[in-house]
Parts: C-alpha cells; structure tokens; sequence
C-alpha cells in the first residue's frame, strides 16, 4: 500500500474537513432527501436546523434570474461552515465560528472617485435599488474546489449608473472593512490590510456581476461576506470581495490584495482558466464541496458564452 507523506499531497486533493465528517450523514439521509423531493420540501430546508437559525432574516421578493444554471446546489450547511476569509482566519472552518460577532448594521458604502455623483450609501438602501434576483451560481475557489450557490442581489451595473463615471473611469476598485477588534485575523500580517479588489469597467458593468447581500433566500451570513459582497462567476472566488465599505472609481488599475501579496500565483484577471496551473497544484479539476469526485474546470467556469468577448485579443497565460 502506497502511503503519502502529507508534504506529498497538493491542498486541491485534500478533502475539506467538514465533507468528510458530513459523509455518513449524506449517506444515511439520501432516501430521506429523496423522500423530501418527492412530497415538494424545499431544497432549503435540508439544511442544518442550527445554521438556518442562526440566519433567519429571509429577502422578500426575489425574483428568479435568467442566468441561474440548473446544476444541483451545494447544501446551505456546507456554503456556510467552510468558507475562504482571512479576515477571521485562515482555517476554513473557522470564520464561522468567529464571525458571529460582527457587526453589519448600521453600515455604510462610500462611493467615491472618478463619478459625477460622490455619496454614501446605507447598506439597507443599496439593497433597495433594484428587485432582488436569485442567481444560482457556479462558484470556483483556486484550491480546487467548487460550490454552486443561490446568490440574492443584484446587477452592479445598477450602483454603477446611480454613481455616474467619468469618461476617464477605467476600472472600479473595492474596499473591504478592516476592523481587528471585530476580524480577529486582521491581528495577524498574512495579508496587507485592508482587503482590496478591482475589476476593470467592462467587467463590472457585465450582467453577471452580482452586488450580493443574501443566499438561499435569506440575508447573507457573516462568514460569507455580509453584509454586501460581490460575485463574480467566471472568476475565482477570491475576486469577490466580502464586506465592502467602499466603491472607487479609478482611471489606473488598482491593486488587489492577493496580486499585491503573491503576484507570481495570482494575477489581476484571475478568470477560470484551466490551462494555466497555480505553481503548486493544477487549475484543471474541481472537487464540488461535499462530494469526492473530481470534475474537469470549464473555461470562465462555464460562463464563457457571456465574458469571452470581454478579453478576445489577450493573452490569458500572461494576463491570468
């Protein structure tokens, strides 16, 4: 019998901690879940009693969108126990046991830059802008792992117009809270804080841009980014950022954190690629959170049909 030594072994073949201890449960309560499916449950009341309470501020109002895929959703309990926050710790499984404190109300986004119309916004009146979409999501980390998720929000498009750039506003950049006594993993200097994000103007006025403040119907939970956060689809999750207290418009392209930090591993684009591999593991395959077979990575996640054309004439080995 082969046995590898734990240096041997890439962090993308790792099987998340949560997934493995969740096994017997999956596979005693199948028929259940099937039984489930067939009397009409909601997918959303699979999840862990506990969890769900923890949430309990449903969105009123969601509309379906257009742009949902029909993959199976990834459980609620597994969206929400494992989750990439360095704000709070580095250990996946940890931001939800520490995040329960933060404070999201009141909350307040700064809009500022290269617009015509400098303000601040209230968090509770950006997520009355425009009717909340649910928006099921293809979700992909660069670790090897996926999630497929009912996001609540809305087009950034729809800020973005409210806000009213300049002809000089080239890219948007994000801001994240940086707040230690709160993020207990500000305290440690993995990262240059405060978190920082940037998408060039194109692709933050593309519909797939999601400003997101909910998942499966309810408000977002802490450890995934409450209470305003972005997703992007077709790049990986680390682009998304959690949080955000600022939006700026910029005519350079602004830093972003994880670029700043490694910028031979992570790059400024950062779209799903699986033809250019991170240094230390390949992008080529996925492992659904949850589940133990690996899946082959599709090109922008799969999205490739809505933001190709954003990048028709880059190189997407250079700008990666």
């Amino acid at each position: 019998m082969l046995i590898k030594k734990s240096s041997d072994i890439k962090s993308s073949e790792i099987t998340p901690k949560n997934a493995l201890l969740n096994r017997r449960t999956f596979l005693a309560g199948t028929a259940v879940a099937s039984a489930a499916v067939a009397t009409g449950l909601a997918w959303r009341e699979l999840a862990a009693p506990s969890i769900v309470a923890q949430a309990n501020t449903k969105i009123d109002g969601i509309q379906k969108s257009k742009f949902s895929t029909s993959e199976a959703i990834t459980p609620f309990k597994d969206v929400s126990s494992y989750n990439n926050y360095y704000e709070f710790s580095t250990e996946k499984e940890e931001p939800s046991k520490l995040a329960g404190n933060l404070k999201t109300r009141p909350w307040t986004v700064a809009i500022d830059g290269l617009v015509k119309k400098k303000q601040t916004f209230d968090v509770d009146a950006i997520m009355k802008m425009a009717t909340p979409e649910e928006r099921i999501y293809r979700h992909r980390c660069v670790e090897g792992w996926s999630i497929v998720v009912p996001w609540v929000g809305f087009s950034l498009s729809e800020l973005i117009k409210r806000a009213d750039p300049l002809p000089k506003a080239k890219y948007v950049e994000f801001t994240t809270l940086e707040d230690p006594k709160q993020m207990p993993g500000l305290r440690v200097p993995v990262l240059k804080w405060p978190y920082l994000e940037g998408l060039r103007m194109d692709e933050a006025m593309n519909p797939l841009a999601l400003l997101c403040f909910g998942m499966y119907g309810e408000a977002l939970p802490n450890q995934n980014g409450a209470p305003l956060r972005m997703v992007l689809p077709w790049k990986y999750g680390f682009k998304s950022a959690k949080a955000i207290v600022k939006i700026s418009f910029t005519e350079q392209q602004p830093v972003n954190t994880w670029n700043l930090s490694a910028p031979s591993e992570y790059g400024f684009y950062s779209n799903v690629n699986p033809t250019v591999d991170h240094p230390r593991w390949s992008q080529k395959t996925e492992r659904r959170l949850g589940e133990f077979r690996k899946r082959d990575t599709l090109m922008f996640n799969g999205y490739g049909d809505q933001v190709a054309s954003m990048y028709s004439g880059m190189d997407l080995r250079k700008n990666f």
